[in-house]
């Protein structure tokens, strides 16, 4: 722990002293991490936002934990249940972890919401899978499960497989129960039907809509033209990932992520494999970092390319979807050669990827980077540049940099707002340091802005590319370390334990030593992060993914009150949102 992390725990232990400070918990990825007691916990959170020096002005993450089977605990608090506060300071450049520990019989916990405007989904979510009751919360009803649903999903009870049920069967009864429950009645969001001189109206937008770019439901209140409110309906791609992660082996999860933000490929594994081998303590060599940082920014062009082309169709253009998804098409050539795969290439592993560079790789890499730029300037003059579209963008969906940060918004959102924060400068992974490349900033924090941001960062990872392709480094694709899964291919060859270690590891999983660890990275729509504990088995016990859809989701009532339809295609399309990355 740095001299920085020991410093909040001293500022801590000095203002509440041990009644607050129950216990300091030490984890693998060395974040700060203290219990409090839930009566003690409004006041904690309070002082970390507000009289903190340097505060902690970010609601990163929230979520619950069943511990009921938990068997490697460490001295933290016997509980049931906790939830778990992820708080982010920019100042410090530091997060702080608060767990409370909850029992069975009493899973009551002040909601936070007062505080941090984003707890509001986190809270209906921990409530939603874990029937934890936040008193105080203006609205705990589920997000992601129908109304209908009966139970709550990750506590460990809870089947995790249709198989463990009894068969489904859709009766009348049931049917017209369900379709009841899709009507929409405004009292029940506190949304009013009138006001003094009109009647609102309320308009579904999706959830099939090619604004929405899947299913997606707004529930939009409108004064004419003019939108009051929007009530988003999420959860219809929810596929239980968090669930799947404590079913399936570490090793074994790693193509599930790929279908989390399902445009950015293995930059989704990164995100995964950095907490397990944080657990693992492995060490990483230069040659698997370098390609991995090649492939995760190949991904973020791949993934900006899409919204590129789709945020131009939103606001009326019809060729540049065309143009954008052809040069994706260039992007998973390459994949396809590297990899075997395309989209979902599943690629990275545990200890680094799964085999060498293949000849003339460098070849593929070095044309394309040659072949882009000349495309993005044309993609500058006919989109960014088109009088309708900088119309219809500029000035609309604007949010300052303190909103932004309160919403929790990250990745080219917050930098459009001229927020200096990336995380591959702010806390550098996989070896990212070692290279030249700049952070575009936006100055408005606008639609328009936001795309600027993007159209540059496509640019800068060119820049990055580059830099792999003249400085590969010679060596291993893979760390020998033994929980590695699997281990090189020339070593299982000629080494009959290798060969034993590969034949365990890959059936059963490889045992990750007990922990906690979670390693943000810069993913192409903002912070990805998966916080992953271990109880030393096989399987995860608690895999939580932080993605960044899901708090910029959260946001879009705020920031399109007061504007008009059009305008809520163009703050959607400028959002860059991924539906398996918001609901999971």
């Amino acid at each position: 722990m740095s001299p920085a992390d020991r410093n909040i725990i001293s500022e801590l232990k000095s203002k509440f002293g041990e009644s607050v400070m129950l216990y300091e918990q030490k984890t693998k990825d060395e974040t700060p991490t203290v219990w409090t007691d839930k009566n003690s916990l409004f006041t904690l959170l309070k002082f970390l936002k507000y009289e903190v020096t340097l505060p902690y002005k970010m609601l990163y993450d929230l979520t619950g934990i069943d511990e009921r089977t938990r068997t490697k605990r460490d001295g933290q608090p016997a509980s049931d249940f906790s939830v778990v506060y992820h708080l982010t300071s920019f100042e410090r450049n530091q997060d702080i972890r608060i767990k409370v520990a909850l029992k069975n019989n009493d899973v009551n916990i002040p909601s936070i919401t007062t505080i941090w405007e984003s707890a509001n989904w986190y809270e209906r979510e921990a409530f939603d899978m874990f029937g934890i009751n936040f008193t105080g919360h203006p609205g705990l009803t589920r997000i992601l499960m129908p109304k209908t649903w009966k139970g709550h999903p990750l506590r460990k009870e809870h089947h995790a497989r249709a198989t463990e049920q009894d068969p489904f069967v859709l009766t009348d009864i049931l049917r017209e129960e369900e379709d009841a429950n899709l009507k929409f009645n405004p009292e029940e969001y506190g949304l009013d039907t009138k006001s003094e001189d009109t009647d609102f109206m309320f308009l579904n937008v999706g959830p099939q809509h090619p604004g929405t770019h899947g299913l997606l439901r707004l529930i939009v209140q409108l004064n004419g033209e003019d939108i009051v409110n929007i009530i988003p309906d999420i959860g219809f791609h929810h596929r239980g990932a968090e669930k799947m992660g404590e079913r399936q082996s570490w090793h074994t999860f790693i193509p599930y992520t790929d279908r989390i933000d399902y445009l950015s490929g293995v930059m989704n594994n990164l995100a995964y494999l950095l907490s397990v081998e944080k657990l693992a303590g492995i060490e990483i060599p230069d040659r698997a970092q370098v390609i991995r940082i090649m492939m995760s920014e190949l991904f973020r062009i791949a993934s900006h390319l899409v919204w590129l082309g789709t945020f131009a169709q939103d606001m009326g253009q019809m060729s540049p979807v065309f143009y954008a998804f052809n040069d994706r098409e260039r992007i998973f050539d390459i994949v396809a050669a590297i990899t075997g795969g395309r989209m979902h290439p599943s690629w990275f592993r545990i200890g680094g990827v799964a085999h060498d560079l293949p000849d003339g790789w460098d070849k593929l890499m070095q044309d394309f980077v040659n072949y882009l730029p000349e495309r993005l300037r044309e993609f500058d003059n006919i989109i960014l540049k088109n009088r309708i579209l900088k119309a219809r963008t500029v000035g609309i969906g604007v949010y300052t940099t303190r909103e932004a940060i309160e919403w929790g918004i990250t990745g080219s959102g917050l930098r459009a707002t001229g927020y200096d924060w990336d995380y591959r400068k702010k806390r550098p992974y996989s070896g990212i340091d070692r290279f030249e490349f700049d952070i575009p900033l936006g100055k408005n924090g606008d639609c328009y802005d936001r795309a600027l941001v993007r159209m540059e960062e496509m640019r800068q990872s060119l820049r990055i590319i580059k830099q792999c392709i003249k400085n590969m480094p010679a060596g291993h694709y893979k760390s020998d370390h033994p929980l590695a899964i699997p281990p090189r291919k020339d070593k299982t060859m000629t080494d009959i334990e290798t060969l034993i270690t590969h034949f365990v590891g890959v059936s059963w999983g490889p045992v990750i030593p007990a922990g906690e660890a979670m390693v943000p990275i810069e993913a192409a729509k903002g912070s990805n992060g998966y916080y992953l504990i271990s109880d030393g088995s096989t399987s995860s016990y608690r895999s939580r993914i932080r993605t960044p859809s899901f708090p910029h989701m959260q946001m879009l009532p705020f920031i399109t009150k007061g504007y008009t339809i059009p305008d809520l295609l163009a703050i959607l399309g400028a959002m860059d949102f991924v539906l398996a990355d918001l609901d999971r």
